[in-house]
């Protein structure tokens, strides 16, 4: 069990993307069923998970069980898809998520069964009485009341929703600043920090007086200190909130204005969930009624489980009539709207290929940019991975794959998976993988030049082809660019032979989208090859990797240079 110390709501951290734990939860369903959840089997789930195609992370070597107890003791255990206790088992619901069709409906009814306090999550002494909700549902709440909900309303003000009873208080609270913030404007950044910082103040008065202000993993008791933990803290609950949301497939997200709302299709499901669910936690004190309520993959009821609303919903986005619809099963009928959805959801993708590749957007893509770089975005590295896709699409001349997840309505959801690149381009005699990250510093060596070369290698043998990897990031490491300088230079068989990755800052990829802009005609995949074998035609001659790094500088400027 947990034990609920703050006077602030927080939200499951890890794993950070929902769909990211579907197969780490099959893996250890797979393999630890009916063990004991011990550091013995918590180090031998780590090891296995290691080997995995799908794991991105590095793990710990010396606290293998504390990785293992981080990614299944939060989300997995707190939403009810595993039993830890007396056994490792898969729930009911968790049976669903991983093998059921629709993961994203499974993913709803846990959020919404998730409360404070729990048998999972236990008020300490001096924090008896300050939680009583379900968080999710509350959010949600607020979501419908108030249209939308910003990043930074729910950090400063919702996650001081501790208890339902104080919904309106904080929905006032959000309403008087959005008004607030109308005569801030041009110092929008300075006022929120303000707000922030006397939410923080007014919630923890009673630790700040007392001299509690030691955060864990440090010494320094000092208030900046205590002030930027807890920020630190609420973004990262914030953040997790948002992309847990997400995945129900009910709300969208405007990352330019950082914000969620639902989708205006999905307001019937919405207001069933607020019209219907109590509000108040249940089964505090019982463990046994509580893991009953918990693992039912079939409650709390949705909209979506009455046949009539389905068939309902089905004749409004299709031609099918009532009498063509009457006798399907619920499933069936649930097959025939999933299906509609896809369709609808390729012709958007298709549709925004199209616009995509007349150059229509090129302003907007260049903006995108512009926007990543000067930290305009919510989730910047899914809008990195996205906006290359389109700028790469808007090279045309060849197939262009992104492998990050859309949602339903052709938005942009989630990175790709760790075991693939970000995007794939396929121009018939040769391929290109294309990767992206905003990592910086020694992290990013760390991070990205192992999976890169992989991912190339991978490419390279699954394609037969001649191939070349680009890599992308707002500034290149030296550790990443001598990393890559050297691969390309040996020999190694895991990798297809030498690699031929090619290190290139967004501005300089920008320079290039640039320059294609502003060509006579389209680029070709001819075109696009000549810079790619000029780049490692210049590795070949120069001295060291910063000559190269220079060197690569001359052939972005070069390219179609009219």
């Amino acid at each position: 069990m947990a034990y609920l110390k703050n006077k602030a709501l927080f939200f499951t951290t890890s794993p950070r993307t929902p769909s990211k734990m579907i197969p780490e939860i099959q893996l250890l369903s797979e393999n630890f069923t009916g063990r004991k959840w011990n550091k013995q089997s918590q180090v031998e789930f780590i090891d296995l998970l290691a080997k995995s195609g799908f794991f991105e992370g590095k793990g710990s070597s010396n606290n293998k069980d504390f990785s293992a107890r981080d990614r299944i003791n939060r989300a997995p255990k707190a939403l009810g898809f595993v039993d830890l206790s007396p056994h490792i088992e898969l729930t009911d619901a968790g049976k669903a998520l991983v093998y059921g069709k629709r993961p994203q409906e499974v993913f709803l009814r846990q959020l919404l069964k998730f409360q404070f306090p729990s048998p999972y999550h236990i008020e300490t002494n001096n924090i008896e009485g300050s939680f009583f909700i379900k968080p999710y549902l509350e959010i949600m709440r607020l979501i419908r009341d108030l249209e939308r909900l910003s990043f930074d309303e729910l950090k400063i003000f919702a996650l001081m929703l501790t208890d339902y009873r104080q919904f309106d208080t904080v929905k006032n609270a959000i309403i008087d600043f959005r008004k607030e913030k109308e005569a801030h404007k041009g110092k929008y950044k300075k006022f929120v920090d303000e707000k922030w910082t006397e939410a923080i103040l007014q919630t923890y008065s009673d630790d700040i007086f007392a001299g509690k202000t030691k955060t864990r993993e440090t010494t320094d008791k000092s208030l900046k200190k205590f002030l930027t933990t807890k920020k630190k803290n609420a973004r990262d609950y914030t953040d997790a909130c948002f992309r847990y949301l997400r995945y129900t497939g009910l709300v969208s997200i405007s990352h330019r204005n950082r914000s969620i709302a639902f989708y205006p299709d999905k307001l019937n499901e919405v207001d069933f969930i607020l019209n219907n669910i109590d509000r108040k936690p249940i089964y505090v004190d019982d463990i046994d009624g509580y893991k009953e309520y918990l693992f039912d993959a079939t409650s709390p009821v949705l909209y979506v489980d009455n046949i009539g609303n389905v068939i309902n919903h089905l004749m409004r986005i299709s031609d099918y009539t009532q009498r063509q619809l009457s006798g399907k099963s619920i499933e069936e009928l649930k097959d025939m709207r999933d299906a509609i959805v896809a369709e609808r959801k390729e012709a958007v993708i298709k549709a925004q290929v199209t616009e995509i590749k007349s150059y229509a957007l090129y302003s907007e893509i260049i903006d995108t940019y512009n926007e990543i770089i000067s930290d305009g975005y919510y989730d910047a590295p899914l809008m990195l991975e996205y906006n290359t896709w389109r700028a790469m699409t808007m090279l045309d001349g060849g197939n262009i794959m992104g492998n990050f997840k859309f949602d339903d309505f052709g938005q942009p959801l989630s990175t790709a998976s760790g075991n693939m690149p970000d995007i794939e381009c396929d121009y018939d005699d040769f391929v290109l993988s294309v990767e992206v990250t905003m990592q910086q510093g020694q992290r990013q060596y760390e991070s990205e030049s192992e999976p890169v070369a992989r991912h190339f290698g991978q490419m390279k043998k699954r394609t037969g082809k001649d191939a070349y990897c680009v890599f992308i990031a707002p500034t290149i490491n030296k550790a990443s660019l001598a990393h890559f300088y050297a691969l390309n230079k040996i020999g190694i068989s895991y990798y297809g032979g030498k690699t031929k990755i090619i290190p290139l800052e967004l501005d300089q990829f920008m320079r290039l989208v640039e320059n294609s802009y502003n060509y006579h005609t389209q680029p070709t995949p001819h075109n696009i090859r000549q810079f790619l074998d000029d780049v490692m035609h210049q590795e070949d001659v120069a001295v060291d990797e910063n000559d190269w790094s220079e060197r690569i500088q001359n052939c972005v400027t070069a390219w179609l240079a009219v």
